[in-house]
């Protein structure tokens, strides 16, 4: 029978891991463009924009590529953070290197110091890096207001929700197929 320490520790392949780490580098990439290009729009009076909601893509993303490749993720992150000094506004940039920088390292510890299942991590882990993020990027571009907080925040949140949903609904199935297997 397979256990759940197995299924989290089995390794996955060179190529998934660099599919993930492209996708995670990318979009956090795309993100930060998207934050200095983009329009500011208005839900009830409160400034927000379409970004803002495709945030939580990257908590989904980067939890997977920690996963992939464990701690070498903050080698991605700075990757990342550099090229988007490069393609997106400095300042921007910078905000989104030290959100990143400060929730990557809440994310690390959590992740390396409670010995938790993946699932509860991932939730674990956004309840307290979310808003610190959050608040952090806000801040240093100055559009630090509640409602964009709590925007940000929530979209994250629900973010690591998915994630945490489909990583229960595959360790269900790899149990159930074992009992199937060894049932047999």
């Amino acid at each position: 029978m397979i256990s759940s320490k197995q299924v989290e520790s089995t390794s996955p392949s060179l190529a998934y891991c660099s599919m993930v780490v492209a996708i995670y580098i990318g979009f956090v990439v795309l993100l930060n463009v998207l934050f200095d290009v983009m329009p500011r729009s208005y839900i009830f009076g409160h400034e927000f924009t379409y970004a803002d909601m495709a945030v939580g893509g990257i908590y989904v993303i980067r939890d997977l590529a920690q996963r992939a490749i464990g701690h070498k993720v903050i080698y991605a992150m700075i990757l990342a953070a550099i090229l988007s000094y490069v393609l997106a506004n400095e300042q921007v940039a910078l905000a989104s290197l030290s959100a990143f920088a400060i929730g990557e390292i809440v994310d690390w510890a959590i992740y390396t110091y409670t010995k938790k299942p993946l699932s509860q991590r991932i939730l674990l882990s956004a309840s307290i890096s979310s808003p610190v993020d959050s608040a952090i990027f806000l801040g240093m571009i100055g559009l630090l207001a509640p409602f964009e907080f709590a925007l940000m925040t929530t979209v994250k949140i629900l973010g690591a929700i998915t994630v945490w949903g489909f990583s229960n609904l595959h360790q269900y199935k790899l149990k159930n197929r074992s009992i199937n297997l060894s049932s047999q």
